[in-house]
């Protein structure tokens, strides 16, 4: 699939890590760096701007290894992009440790992954199908 994009930042193209990832990881950019004290979130941008295609959406996730080793996640993960917007893609980061954390120009922030998706028509009715899980919400399944 292609994807039209204008980078106005100094770092290269979103990029698969590995052969098979499904996530691209995308870069800060910054003209100073980020202070990220526990709890508290920040916007950072990316300098890209895309065009997806009508049927896709671009969803911004957090990266396994900064949530893992520093506590840095996305506050509304995974994020949507919709291929109606031109903005700039800016990453909402939130430091979840309680240690200050700092964003580097150039540093690996998210991974963007693009997903088909349907446009929803609602039908509506007066019942369900029943299913053996019927009205069972949370927890309801089991203990484990």
């Amino acid at each position: 699939m292609q994807i039209s994009v204008i980078n106005q930042s100094r770092h290269p193209l979103p990029e698969y890590q590995t052969a098979h990832a499904a996530g691209l990881d995308v870069r800060a950019h910054l003209d100073a760096p980020v202070l990220l004290r526990p709890l508290q979130r920040a916007l950072i941008p990316t300098g890209l701007f895309l065009e997806l295609p009508v049927g896709y959406e671009m969803q911004v996730r957090p990266r396994s290894g900064l949530a893992f080793k520093h506590g840095i996640g996305i506050v509304n993960s995974p994020g949507t992009i919709d291929a109606d917007y031109r903005g700039e893609l800016k990453v909402l980061l939130v430091n979840l440790s309680d240690q200050d954390y700092v964003v580097h120009d150039g540093e690996r922030i998210a991974q963007l992954v693009v997903a088909r998706h349907e446009t929803v028509q609602w039908q509506p009715v007066q019942t369900l199908s029943e299913t053996s899980r019927g009205t069972g919400g949370y927890g309801s399944t089991g203990t484990s």
